[in-house]
């Protein structure tokens, strides 16, 4: 048995397929954890997993979750403190309505098996999240300048394009290595 331990990262580590940043903390062979921000104000785009469950509990922000499954639906307002559960199979799409970002931490359940789990649904508002285009900046970027970051895929131009930086309210292309 091994342990293990890891402090939020300030680069996130991937970007999800409904195009919040995620920032990777801990897994095991039974879940992963991992925290989840979207930026103020941004739509994300409606997915649903294949398998995976998550459980996320909301830290910081304002915000609207909607889900539907099978013959159930709904909307609930999301603040800090709040936790909502995503089962497999269930449509969902959220959104931030506060001048900061919604960032929360979540489990999912068995641990994240890769791109072909999550597939987009038809949400019920437009998201605002851009999509990653390429970017020559970015792609001709010395390995130095791109240090801390992880390397995306995106063949679907699917991914956001910009990040928020909370302490100055200010958006910058989203330093994406293609």
């Amino acid at each position: 048995m091994s342990f293990a331990t890891k402090q939020l990262g300030t680069f996130p580590d991937a970007i999800a397929p409904d195009g919040s940043e995620v920032r990777v903390l801990c897994s095991t062979s039974r879940g992963s954890l991992a925290h989840f921000t979207l930026p103020p104000h941004a739509v994300s785009m409606a997915m649903a997993h294949h398998t995976v469950e998550e459980v996320w509990y909301f830290v910081s922000g304002r915000g609207q979750m909607w889900r539907r499954s099978h013959q159930h639906e709904e909307i609930v307002d999301l603040e800090p403190g709040l936790a909502i559960t995503i089962p497999p199979e269930t449509c969902f799409q959220f959104r931030s309505v506060s001048p900061e970002p919604l960032t929360a931490v979540g489990t999912t359940m068995p641990p994240w098996p890769g791109e072909s789990e999550a597939f987009a649904v038809e949400g019920i508002w437009a998201s605002t999240v851009r999509r990653l285009r390429d970017n020559p900046a970015v792609a001709s970027a010395p390995d130095g300048e791109r240090q801390g970051r992880t390397r995306v895929s995106d063949p679907d131009n699917t991914l956001p394009t910009q990040r928020f930086h909370s302490d100055s309210g200010q958006t910058e292309p989203l330093s994406v290595a293609l």
